[in-house]
């Protein structure tokens, strides 16, 4: 192992272990996080959900099978570590709200995110997932238009990153009402990946 690797490590570690938001978070800190430097893809959500904060996985729910379905692949090559890293934008449950789940927390972004970046250095495609992961991975924080508006625009951004709308069973609606995203996205999406994914 290169000493780049056990930089890494030691960083993954110190994420697994923090507690910085403890005193607001509704349940104990459980940091969700799937990354190692080999992985050449990277998913980016907006934080855990009540059921992956139970079981640790992350996309182990609803969200994540119409996920896979969109990337084309099965949950043994989704949830392997050297072709894949997940790295949410809030690493711990943040509770739920009137409309869903709350926020990331931004203290994760803030502390990790620009060294877990650093660190992940063999990325070759970004998917990035709702609003607060296209605000940080492309700069649509400050261009003010919706998630409909950036992923309707996703070719502005490829190959390097790709926007997407959540994958949620809330967002079923949605999908009815953009079929382009299904019948034009999807399929491009799945191209590349399995493009990256393949062998060398």
């Amino acid at each position: 192992m290169s000493q780049a690797d056990d930089s890494f490590a030691e960083l993954l570690k110190q994420v697994r272990q923090c507690t910085l938001c403890r005193d607001v978070l509704p349940e104990p800190p459980r940091p969700v996080i799937q990354a190692s430097r080999q992985a050449r893809l990277l998913v980016v959500g907006q934080a855990p959900g009540r059921r992956v904060h139970d079981t640790g996985l992350p996309f182990n729910d609803p969200s994540g099978d119409r996920l896979r379905t969109w990337m084309g692949i099965d949950r043994e090559t989704f949830y392997d570590e050297q072709k894949i890293a997940i790295v949410p934008m809030g690493f711990c449950y943040p509770g739920t709200g009137k409309s869903g789940d709350n926020p990331p927390r931004p203290e994760c972004a803030a502390t990790w995110r620009t060294a877990l970046m650093a660190g992940l250095d063999n990325i070759e495609l970004t998917l990035a997932i709702g609003q607060y992961a296209q605000a940080w991975h492309l700069g649509q924080n400050k261009s003010k238009r919706s998630v409909t508006e950036v992923v309707a625009d996703w070719q502005s951004f490829w190959p390097e990153v790709i926007p997407l709308p959540h994958p949620s069973p809330r967002n079923n609606m949605w999908l009815r009402r953009n079929p382009w995203f299904e019948e034009r996205v999807v399929p491009m999406l799945q191209a590349q990946v399995k493009l990256l994914l393949a062998p060398r």
